[in-house]
């Protein structure tokens, strides 16, 4: 749903496939790995640069900031006419950003990173509370502005025995859940862009 856009570089057909016999990766830990590897060179091209080491929770809500100059979504300013309309009727100048799925989903794949390389989880900067806070008023001023509230799904429990009684009535609410949330997570066109075209 979130997934980061991949981009051109799919396009190179089985040539830059694996090796024969090799499994290829899934669509997650490929994109995890570009991930990864722009914040990375983010790092590097910070002035002045930064290691991993000494990153915190402040500079990965100073590199989700970056990001919002390649963002797709319209989040309309307070002051605009159409500040909190899900589907305005007419263009604007307010600014495109990130959208906060792309976001959280992107936070979610580099914590997941930080930890595969190496890192512990008590010190990981993409856990920090600070980057918990941001995404959570990211989430709210964004749902204000763009009229659309993020509802979190909840989570599908297994079937007990009193469900199965009364006839397991929780399947077509949960179907009736998700069907209503689909419209609501990152916005059209939310994906972060091909990162490494964005960063020089």
């Amino acid at each position: 749903m979130d997934a980061v856009d991949a981009g051109p570089s799919r396009a190179g057909g089985s040539d830059t496939g694996p090796p024969a016999g090799a499994a290829a990766p899934s669509r997650y830990e490929s994109q995890k790995r570009r991930d990864w590897n722009t914040f990375l060179q983010y790092l590097r091209n910070h002035k002045p640069p930064l290691v991993l080491t000494r990153c915190s929770g402040a500079h990965v809500i100073e590199f989700l900031r970056y990001l919002d100059q390649f963002g797709k979504t319209k989040v309309h300013l307070s002051g605009c006419a159409f500040y909190g309309h899900p589907s305005p009727p007419a263009p604007c100048t307010c600014p495109l950003r990130q959208a906060w799925g792309s976001l959280d989903a992107l936070i979610g794949r580099l914590r997941a990173a930080y930890e595969e390389s190496g890192g512990s989880p008590e010190t990981n900067p993409f856990a920090a509370r600070a980057v918990r806070i941001f995404l959570r008023d990211v989430r709210d001023s964004q749902a204000k502005a763009r009229g659309i509230p993020y509802e979190k799904k909840k989570r599908r429990r297994a079937p007990t025995a009193s469900d199965q009684v009364h006839g397991g009535g929780e399947s077509s609410s949960s179907a009736a859940l998700s069907g209503d949330s689909s419209g609501s997570g990152a916005g059209e066109g939310s994906a972060v862009p091909l990162w490494g075209s964005s960063i020089s």
